[in-house]
């Protein structure tokens, strides 16, 4: 089996889902704008050939060129788990008449508006929303939802450029920040929990499913240097606190007529139980959630995903053994790494429950928290008893200290 896969080497975890093709007996063709020096070697040994391309956004252009590129090779699969190359993806499939998302169903994941009426037509519970062009258009859509709300942009991914909005105050300032953005979208705050619901589907049908639980919301942790945010790969799906998530990521998937591949679905159970969709990905999740789920079933689900697009299958064995939590550190002050304390204590206290550690050394830049999910680096730990691994999880969060100057 011939697969294109789009930007192999980039984000993070591409390059694991590009090995995982590999592992299931794919050719692999790579398509980016980096020069293959620049592939993690992990990605790079898993490519059969790869093109640089001068734009990867330019779609018409990449299209062709790929066309000219595999001329004489077949292509059975096009792939892409990046949100911005999803529709490119798309168009390629089309080119090459292989199956997969379509250019509009792609557009239905990348517009979230589009993505609200597609769900709201098949009777999925959504935010109040409208699509905003114009600074009127904002405060027009603010005054009919009331505060607090949200803006955002239409085709984000995450909580980048997300702003809740309180006051009147925060909508003028909101509007300062998003200056860059075309079109954005102001929507019903909800209040509650929020939660993801990721799956491995074959044939529009979830072959694996996790439910990961926020704490604190990613908008909250956006806008609060000080929080070491996480994320938990809940063991107990059968809670019906869960359930009626998965019921809900399921007719989500249905009404935008995914096919084969992972999905990234974000939903909220408000303070009357309910669940109301956020919003879904046709891609893998970032914030090392994948490694996560790993993690909290012993999988290797780079590669689950792989057998599922190539083969239509999952073959591994679900186990949900833990709770996983990952905890993402961010460094105290700016400049350099000065020194990590706590990390001796914590290990000595809960070694055994520790399965990843990926710190910053000493020595190195701090990061930027704003445009890096994983900041300064992130632990996971895991335990059967939800309980203890939320203790694990705040302990790392509050004893685990990195200090830059």
């Amino acid at each position: 089996m011939n697969v294109v896969m789009l930007s192999p080497g980039f984000p993070d975890d591409m390059p694991y889902f590009t090995r995982g093709l590999a592992t299931v007996g794919a050719r692999v063709f790579g398509v980016g704008d980096q020069p293959v020096q620049a592939i993690p070697e992990i990605a790079r040994a898993a490519l059969t050939d790869y093109l640089r391309v001068g734009n990867l956004w330019d779609e018409a252009k990449t299209v062709r060129e790929v066309q000219e590129w595999m001329r004489g090779r077949s292509i059975d699969r096009v792939e892409c788990l990046w949100e911005p190359g999803m529709v490119l993806a798309a168009r390629m499939r089309e080119a090459f008449g292989v199956p997969g998302l379509d250019v509009e169903r792609s557009i239905a994941f990348r517009d979230k508006v589009r993505m609200k009426e597609v769900l709201a037509a098949a009777g999925v519970r959504v935010p109040g929303h409208a699509r905003a062009r114009t600074k009127a258009e904002v405060r027009a859509a603010v005054e009919r939802f009331g505060f607090p709300a949200i803006v955002k942009p239409i085709a984000g991914a995450g909580s980048a450029d997300t702003y809740r909005l309180d006051r009147k105050e925060d909508v003028e300032k909101a509007l300062g920040a998003l200056d860059h953005v075309s079109e954005v979208t102001v929507e019903e705050f909800i209040e509650g929990e929020e939660y993801t619901y990721d799956t491995i589907s074959i044939d529009g049908t979830p072959a694996y499913d996790n439910v990961a639980w926020y704490r604190p919301k990613p908008l909250v942790a956006r806008l609060n240097p000080w929080i070491s945010a996480q994320a938990i790969a809940l063991r107990d799906l059968e809670r019906r606190e869960i359930r009626v998530g998965r019921e809900l990521g399921r007719r989500a998937i249905t009404a935008l007529g995914f096919e084969s591949g992972m999905t990234h679905m974000e939903w909220f159970r408000n303070t009357a139980g309910e669940a109301v969709f956020g919003e879904i990905g046709g891609r893998a999740p970032g914030g090392r959630l994948t490694h996560l789920m790993n993690y909290a079933c012993d999988l290797d689900l780079f590669r689950g995903w792989a057998e599922a697009v190539c083969h239509r299958r999952f073959s591994q064995p679900v186990d949900r053994r833990y709770n996983a939590a990952v905890v993402f550190k961010r460094a105290e002050g700016d400049g350099t790494i000065r020194r990590i304390e706590g990390l001796d204590g914590l290990l000595a206290r809960y070694g055994e429950h520790v399965a990843h550690i990926d710190l910053v050394r000493v020595g190195e830049k701090r990061r930027d928290w704003r445009q890096v999910v994983t900041g300064d680096g992130w632990v996971v730990v895991r335990h059967p008893e939800l309980e203890t691994t939320l203790r694990m999880a705040d302990q790392f969060g509050t004893d685990l200290r990195i200090y830059a100057a």
